[in-house]
């Protein structure tokens, strides 16, 4: 399998397990309060990590300046994404959550273009509107006739901010060191960053139930360790503006998930905005013509 096939095989994983995230949050969040959860799922994760970053036994020795991006990724993405969202799912539903985190990949496709350098292809821009035009679509068609929860509203854009920062602080990063490197630091990081958690952790660790527990555990080794990784993997072999694109997916395979874990079913018109986050996402796979070559 070449690098191109190994970096989409690793964005496949990426999706559904961050997908499976949305639902497990919402979950696990009936017994844990968002900061516990935070907590429990980085300790995991970062345990799990370490586990696999010893095995290779490879290690990089990060500069002052990647300590620097490092640390931002792990407070932005780590810490405080997974407490704004674990927030936000105790107000809102895991589907609307994950359509309102998205506004992160638009975030992360302009950022990129004015900060990486990547620019602003054609095919990315158009592919993202139609996708973005999608979560509306599926937005619209989940409403329940009641009024969002502005709170919890704005817990998601605080979610999909600090998920545009973090890719793009630890894009820079992959330059040198290696994905599993990482990814491992940054979520070590967002641990410490959660620490003042601990007691309310210790507390919910011991009322809460075994399933509640379970489905803590699968958080922090699958959407935290698994998917993480194969996300840097990903993003140290593509552009960020055009990965973060794909996380488009997400929304319409929660939807799907929620329709099934949570008796949560999807009214017609959301399918048909799964459909347009499909075709956004492939629009952004369009490589742009090379017209040095001439006609």
């Amino acid at each position: 399998m070449n690098d191109s096939r190994r970096a989409l095989a690793a964005v496949a994983v990426t999706v559904l397990a961050w997908a499976s995230a949305f639902v497990g949050i919402r979950f696990v969040g009936r017994a844990y309060d968002p900061g516990s959860l935070a907590l429990g799922r980085l300790l995991v994760g970062t345990l799990a990590l370490g586990a696999m970053q010893v095995a290779p036994g490879r290690w990089v020795r990060p500069t002052g300046r990647e300590w620097g991006l490092l640390v931002l990724c792990g407070v932005a993405w780590f810490a405080v994404y997974n407490l704004a969202l674990n927030a936000a799912e105790q107000r809102v539903d895991a589907g609307t959550t994950a359509m309102l985190v998205n506004i992160g990949p638009i975030l992360i496709a302009l950022f990129a273009g004015l900060l990486l350098g990547e620019g602003f292809p054609r095919p990315l821009l158009v592919g993202a509107a139609v996708a973005f035009g999608g979560v509306l679509v599926i937005g619209a068609a989940t409403a329940t006739g009641e009024r969002t929860d502005l709170l919890g509203a704005a817990l998601c854009v605080v979610a999909a901010v600090t998920y545009a920062v973090g890719v793009l602080a630890q894009k820079p990063t992959l330059r040198r060191i290696p994905a599993l490197q990482v990814t491992f630091l940054a979520c070590a990081i967002g641990t410490v960053g959660c620490l003042p958690f601990a007691p309310a952790l210790v507390t919910d660790l011991a009322g809460a139930p075994v399933s509640a527990t379970a489905a803590l555990v699968y958080l922090g080794l699958v959407p935290t360790a698994l998917a993480f990784s194969t996300w840097a993997y990903a993003l140290s072999r593509m552009d960020a503006g055009r990965l973060g694109v794909t996380t488009y997916l997400v929304p319409p395979i929660t939807v799907a998930m929620a329709a099934v874990l949570l008796a949560e079913a999807p009214p017609v018109l959301a399918l048909a905005g799964g459909a347009l986050c499909l075709v956004g996402v492939a629009l952004t796979r369009i490589r742009p013509r090379d017209r040095s070559r001439g006609a």
